[in-house]
């Protein structure tokens, strides 16, 4: 049976649309499964006024084997064998006859009972009992009451439309009565709609000027944006957040173009982008990597044939260009250096101290970090650009457009006749600032962004700062996404720890945390991100696991190791190998370290086994030296059948001690190879 829930409140911002789009699809799915009713297909829609739920579901819930447990057997039956009063009352209680009870087994023993087939409930009870309580289950980061409305959502509730096969399904949800009928466009076409089908629902509404698919608006989107700028053969600056926004902004989207004076072209493109996108959602043009004196728009609207939208936009972007003309020009009045001064009197946290106190420890860990990636020659560079990374934060314009803080910094570095090497570590010393944003191009400019995100993480992880699921206010998941990125895309070996320890004692005291605590919760939460974002690139979990089992050391080896293994992981030798190396780990399960001592190696086995292993160990700490993981992982495959022979032809848990513990300890030193590797043990084998 095909159903259709539709939700109607006043606008909601993006993130909460999205919010609300997995949690429906989620707790749908669960209930549904939990209720025992089939369901075929499940949709969820959203626009900046409404969600959609769309699905097909089993007319009625299975029917199901329900077991009824009366009075323990031991309490049941008399000494004769027949039943007690209290099984008699019990049958009699469930209107059922003593013949029909049965000794039934538990966990908790053996009880008198019997089993019933329990029918099916009708799949319009069902919906009517859960769709009020999975909408009352949704949260938003804001919630508001309103009314006398007692429950919270993200925007006052207007309207409530649900049908379930062809019929209206009413139910109530704290007051709000589910209705038979929707509305069309809040502005353009509000009309009474009874759609009684999901395919005559999304008709009628888009007569009404709404399309409730957000992949349809976007494609219509990019459709229209294609068209109106084929004639200037120009794009949109790219700006993919922008792009999702505005997807869910509209419910009827219409693009449109408009024009603004050429004298503001003398601005950079990153302010005419950034001054065009705050508070106007607009989109900058571009031909190459120029702009163009044009934007555009798109409108909650199905046209605009007097022009009044583009109009209202131009006047508006206009004395906005205006401003950031102004602050172009009197930010460039003053020095960065001289900006940079006034950095004491910027609190950066309340627990952590003022701007200056970062700029000072991001000046010792980027001197720090240098060394550790061979990249001394910029160190000069490296302490020139973080004495001003900060100081654009002073500056009108990131007063007024705080999304170009970094950026502006750099632009402003270039004007101002520095390096290109200080002014591009400026600019790009924030990226990235998402999953999808580029890493800095220039090695200064990374070791800058590493220094700084390394010092945020560590600064929050110290004072206590929890990360949730729906709280992260020092953006800590993308800087550690962030840090994960650069040294994988960059290949930059170096120790993390080690760079988490001089942050750490770079805050001094100002930390509240003990020292090794904080430590290792900064190596955990690295290790959580660095799992996410491999599994996002496709690597299997259990090859995640086994890397990051043995420790977080470095990021790039890490990654390397889990490339290794990935590569490795169908042939034959890697099958072979895993079921030796959980053979070796099984036996070592819970045993202390012993020391090897070769001259009680008495077996051939053991002694071909240990000059085998010896061999192999050299030859894989020069590969790992280099960094060639997977010659190292195929080297150490070669260990598989001497390990073999050894526990063919040698008893490890040998009588006399001190030959137990000596063929342990080698079994342990041959194991402490391998964690240089992975911990095998984590590893599922194919087939």
């Amino acid at each position: 049976m095909e159903f259709v829930l539709e939700i109607i409140c006043e606008e909601m911002p993006t993130s909460h649309l999205q919010e609300a789009i997995f949690q429906l699809k989620t707790k749908f799915t669960e209930e549904l499964k939990k209720a025992n009713l089939g369901l075929s297909t499940l949709k969820v829609f959203a626009t900046c006024r409404r969600l959609v739920v769309v699905g097909d579901v089993a007319p009625f819930q299975e029917d199901r084997e329900e077991t009824i447990l009366g009075p323990p057997k031991s309490v049941a039956f008399l000494q004769d064998g027949r039943l007690s009063p209290a099984a008699e009352g019990f049958a009699k209680a469930k209107g059922i006859s003593a013949d029909s009870l049965e000794i039934i087994k538990t966990e908790k023993g053996e009880y008198l009972g019997f089993k019933k087939v329990a029918k099916g409930k009708r799949a319009q009870e069902i919906l009517a009992e859960l769709i009020p309580k999975i909408i009352l289950s949704l949260s938003f980061p804001k919630m508001m009451r309103w009314g006398e409305i007692s429950f919270k959502f993200s925007r006052p509730l207007r309207n409530i439309f649900c049908i379930l096969g062809r019929e209206h399904l009413s139910f109530s949800c704290e007051g709000l009565s589910s209705s038979d009928s929707t509305y069309g466009h809040k502005i353009h076409s509000f009309q009474r709609l009874k759609p009684k089908s999901c395919e005559e629902y999304i008709s009628l509404l888009k007569e009404n000027k709404v399309v409730i698919d957000p992949e349809e608006r976007r494609k219509i989107i990019l459709e229209q944006v294609e068209k109106v700028l084929s004639r200037l053969e120009a794009r949109l600056y790219h700006d993919e957040d922008l792009l999702n926004k505005i997807v869910f902004d509209v419910e009827m989207p219409f693009v449109f173009m408009g024009e603004f004076p050429e004298k503001y072209l003398s601005l950079p493109l990153e302010v005419l982008s950034v001054a065009m996108r705050e508070g106007q959602s607009l989109f900058s043009v571009v031909k190459g990597k120029r702009q163009l004196p044009y934007f555009v728009g798109v409108a909650d609207a199905p046209d605009d044939p007097k022009g009044l939208i583009r109009k209202g936009n131009e006047r508006v972007l206009k004395a906005r260009l205006e401003d950031a003309k102004f602050f172009w020009e009197n930010d460039l009045k003053v020095s960065l250096k001289e900006r940079a001064k006034s950095l004491d009197s910027i609190i950066y946290e309340e627990r952590l101290g003022t701007y200056k106190d970062k700029v000072e420890r991001l000046k010792k860990l980027v001197y720090y970090l240098a060394d550790q990636l061979e990249a001394r020659e910029l160190k000069q560079e490296l302490l020139e650009a973080t004495e001003l990374a900060k100081a654009d934060l002073l500056t009108e314009m990131v007063r007024e457009f705080p999304l170009l803080q970094g950026k502006i910094g750099g632009l402003y570095a270039a004007a101002q006749g520095y390096s290109a090497q200080v002014w591009k570590a400026i600019y790009e010393h924030y990226q990235p600032l998402g999953s999808e944003d580029k890493i800095p191009s220039s090695l200064a400019g990374v070791i800058l962004s590493l220094a700084d995100k390394v010092d945020t993480i560590v600064g929050a992880t110290g004072i206590g700062v929890k990360v949730t699921g729906s709280k992260d206010p020092f953006g800590l998941r993308r800087s550690a996404h962030g840090v994960c990125r650069m040294a994988i895309e960059k290949k930059l070996r170096f120790s993390l720890p080690k760079v988490i320890e001089r942050a750490i004692r770079l805050y001094g005291e100002k930390l509240l945390q003990p020292k090794d605590e904080v430590k290792n919760s900064c190596l955990e939460f690295f290790s959580n991100r660095l799992y996410h974002l491999l599994e996002n690139n496709g690597f299997r979990y259990d090859l995640i696991k086994a890397s990051l089992a043995i420790g977080l050391e470095s990021i790039y080896d890490s990654y390397l190791r889990i490339q290794a293994l990935d590569n490795l992981r169908k042939s034959q030798q890697f099958t072979t190998f895993i079921h030796v190396a959980k053979r070796v780990t099984n036996i070592l399960r819970d045993h202390p370290l012993y020391k090897l001592n070769p001259d009680l190696l008495i077996e051939k086995e053991e002694k071909e086994l240990y000059t085998c292993f010896n061999i192999i160990k050299e030859n894989v700490n020069r590969m790992l030296l280099s960094g060639d993981f997977a010659k190292a992982q195929r080297m150490i495959f070669n260990l598989s059948p001497s390990i073999d022979k050894f526990f063919d032809g040698v008893l490890v848990m040998a009588e006399d001690r001190k030959i137990r513990r000596n063929r342990l300890a080698l079994l342990q030193s041959i194991q402490s190879l391998f964690f240089k590797i992975a911990d095998y043990s984590q590893i599922v084998p194919e087939g």
